[in-house]
């Protein structure tokens, strides 16, 4: 299905964000049954701070082919007919926590956030069955959520592009999601098999 990044994106917010509320700690911030204001969002930091939001960006930043997995068969949809093999993705997002900074503790809570993140996607790095969202709702489907190791450069691009000073945050690499191909082929069932006679060769 096409949908399946904006699904996946619901998938991995929603998750966070249920952790967050949950939280003895956070709850006050991010629950608003307890008076939080704070939430999860799927726009960048920039977006958020113009939108006086504060809490949690989600953002995904980049999108990659999976090529370790683009060569399999294609799908057998009957006897005679198979469908293009679906493309997989790599799903990049940043995770950024953010409070204003007229926020005595700011940093502090940035840090306790963003600890809090860690700890459950960490504790729970697959996402499947009662997790997913949107219309990976009731799919077999399994995402896998790991911690990215970038260096300060390739951080430093990806802040540079936001057109934003560097602010704490960290990057998880959601694995695997496909998007189905529609083009399907008719093919011809195997009618007659031919057999050939071995050879016998001796080693002797």
């Amino acid at each position: 299905m096409y949908t399946a990044i904006a699904g996946t994106s619901l998938t991995l917010a929603q998750y966070i964000r249920q952790s967050l509320e949950s939280d003895f700690n956070l709850k006050s911030l991010f629950d608003p049954l307890h008076g939080g204001t704070m939430v999860v969002s799927l726009g960048t930091p920039q977006e958020m701070t113009e939108n006086a939001q504060e809490g949690l960006s989600v953002w995904l930043y980049r999108i990659a082919r999976d090529d370790e997995r683009l060569n399999a068969p294609p799908l057998r949809l009957g006897p005679g007919q198979t469908r293009k093999t679906p493309l997989p993705l790599r799903l990049h997002y940043l995770v950024t926590p953010t409070v204003a900074a007229t926020n005595p503790t700011g940093a502090e809570t940035e840090q306790t956030i963003l600890g809090k993140v860690l700890q459950v996607l960490y504790d729970h790095s697959t996402l499947s069955g009662g997790d997913l969202q949107g219309d990976l709702s009731g799919t077999p489907l399994q995402l896998t959520a790991r911690l990215e190791s970038m260096s300060l450069e390739e951080i430093t691009k990806v802040w540079y592009a936001l057109e934003r000073s560097y602010e704490l945050s960290v990057s998880y690499e959601v694995t695997v999601v496909y998007i189905d191909s529609e083009l399907t082929e008719q093919v011809s069932p195997v009618r007659v098999v031919l057999t050939e006679p071995g050879v016998i060769v001796s080693t002797s």
